[in-house]
């Protein structure tokens, strides 16, 4: 219910974008995802119920065995002749267990050379990390950073980049979740910024498309994200949405780290000439493949490769032609190949190039 609710999918169709409708389908199936996982864990006590739910989710064949009711004909200590028991043919060989809802698009090409994913949230795939993880390597992306968006799961991004090879952690308060940030919040953040596996903060920024948190509230909350990558000598991570004109502003006020990497790029080739005179790196996702991104893909044709990176932003921004399911690391190769093509070069050269500035803005890990 509080995924849902902070989430607000029914307001998504109201806007008419289309990646609000993508973002929406995403929303939904991380939901369904979970009622498949209530229905298993409560078919031994709800038979019928989950056999029910079962079908509507699309699942074929008998879920789980129907109990019966029998009379026992047998006295009992009140005198009562006979009374019912409940029974049922539970070892018929049904299988109860939770399997993820397939609709997952197939691996791509694999890539010549390896790469990485610059910005992902694997706490909201609602998949298998381990798996997540082997079907990014399998078709050559051997890194991601997966980023928070609240301090809970900061700390749980930290977690699994100290659990997982290739895993890196940004931790950071996103803009729309600042309306519920206290001071204890902040004393968190300084505390994860100093683990190794962290190797930026963010996401941070703001945006104006959301009507959830006063913009004064996302300003304030930007700037001490700007001074806590300072003070810790790692890059920051920019949320900008619908808010081009005041995230430079504050920027250029505040003076901005020595890395600032803008997440899923979204200005026009006027903003990312400004924003490549600044020095900044700007992160390119599916979106780039939209036909309707025609601007984007001008942006991205006049990025040097030294200032350009690439991320999914999954489950988000699923690129073309797989736009409406759930994103993954693995799709970062149709990404790239798109990119490649706007900026006229080999797939293999700019696989080098992105690593080559990912390392240098984020480190080895």
């Amino acid at each position: 219910n509080r995924y849902l609710s902070d989430q607000a999918p029914w307001q998504l169709p109201k806007t008419g974008r289309p990646e609000d409708l993508e973002r929406m389908g995403t929303i939904l199936h991380v939901a369904l995802q979970v009622v498949d996982d209530c229905k298993t864990l409560l078919t031994p006590f709800l038979p019928s119920s989950s056999t029910k739910v079962h079908g509507l989710l699309g699942g074929e064949g008998g879920w789980a065995a129907m109990p019966e009711i029998v009379e026992v004909d047998q006295p009992t200590a009140v005198g009562s002749p006979s009374y019912p028991v409940v029974t049922g043919d539970y070892d018929s060989g049904v299988r109860w267990e939770s399997v993820p809802v397939p609709v997952g698009p197939p691996l791509p090409e694999a890539l010549p050379v390896p790469v990485f994913d610059s910005h992902c949230h694997l706490d909201a795939m609602g998949v298998d990390i381990g798996r997540s993880l082997a079907e990014a390597r399998a078709v050559g992306v051997t890194r991601l950073i997966t980023v928070g968006d609240t301090l809970a799961s900061s700390r749980w991004s930290v977690e699994v980049a100290a659990a997982q090879d290739g895993v890196a952690a940004a931790v950071g308060v996103h803009p729309n979740e600042l309306g519920g940030a206290e001071e204890s919040t902040w004393d968190g953040l300084v505390e994860l910024v100093a683990r190794p596996q962290v190797v930026a903060v963010g996401e941070t920024g703001l945006d104006t498309y959301w009507d959830r948190v006063p913009a004064a509230v996302q300003e304030e909350g930007f700037r001490r994200h700007l001074a806590l990558a300072k003070a810790a000598g790692k890059p920051v991570v920019v949320h900008d949405r619908d808010a081009h004109e005041d995230v430079l502003r504050v920027l250029a006020e505040e003076g901005a780290p020595r890395w600032t990497v803008f997440h899923c790029f979204s200005g026009d080739a006027e903003m990312a000439a400004e924003c490549v005179r600044a020095g900044y790196v700007l992160s390119f996702a599916g979106t780039v493949t939209f036909k309707n991104a025609a601007s984007l893909r001008e942006a991205a044709a006049l990025v040097p490769l030294d200032q350009l990176l690439v991320e999914t932003d999954a489950p988000f921004l699923t690129p073309v032609p797989f736009r409406g399911r759930p994103n993954a690391p693995y799709l970062v190769p149709l990404t790239v190949r798109a990119l490649a093509a706007v900026k006229d070069v080999p797939v293999e050269r700019l696989c080098e190039e992105i690593t080559r500035t990912g390392e240098r803005v984020f480190g080895e890990w």
